[in-house]
């Protein structure tokens, strides 16, 4: 079988999480691109708790359909990235892929040896897409939910 997608042979990294990254590298991979979600160990990406609705019906493997439906067409893997060994493939995925995509507050990616400039010195090929909330100079990270007053 042949597969005439548009993104054929594109690899993408996907280190995001909750929605925004999720939601591109899901329409990267409709299109035919090869992505690799990146996870956090043991917990995953956060919404892979966020129900009901669940997919399953045992509670110690059950998915959240959020998660399921923004991450669908992706391979998956955990790496703890503050560890220098996490550290060391991520740096070997990003050598072998045509695209990053992360969404961590700004400075994070830098603190793993996964910022664009060091990437780029080795893969100067890499697309390197950050997606933030609040904009590039922004210190919020775009994962942050907060409320102050009263909810009418």
């Amino acid at each position: 079988m042949v597969n005439n997608y548009a993104l054929d042979k594109v690899r993408i990294l996907d280190f995001s999480r909750v929605l925004a990254g999720p939601f591109c590298t899901m329409l990267l991979g409709d299109f035919g691109a090869d992505v690799l979600k990146v996870e956090r160990p043991i917990l995953g990406d956060e919404t892979r708790h966020w129900g009901p609705p669940w997919a399953g019906d045992d509670e110690s493997t059950r998915l959240s359909a959020y998660f399921i439906s923004a991450n669908r067409n992706k391979r998956s893997m955990t790496l703890n990235l503050k560890a220098q060994a996490g550290q060391h493939i991520a740096q070997q995925l990003a050598m072998k892929s045509d695209i990053l995509v992360e969404n961590f507050k700004i400075g994070q990616m830098a603190t793993y040896g996964l910022d664009y400039e060091t990437l780029a010195s080795e893969n100067p090929r890499l697309i390197y897409c950050s997606i933030m909330g609040y904009g590039s100079d922004s210190p919020v990270p775009a994962m942050i939910l907060s409320y102050k007053g009263k909810m009418a």
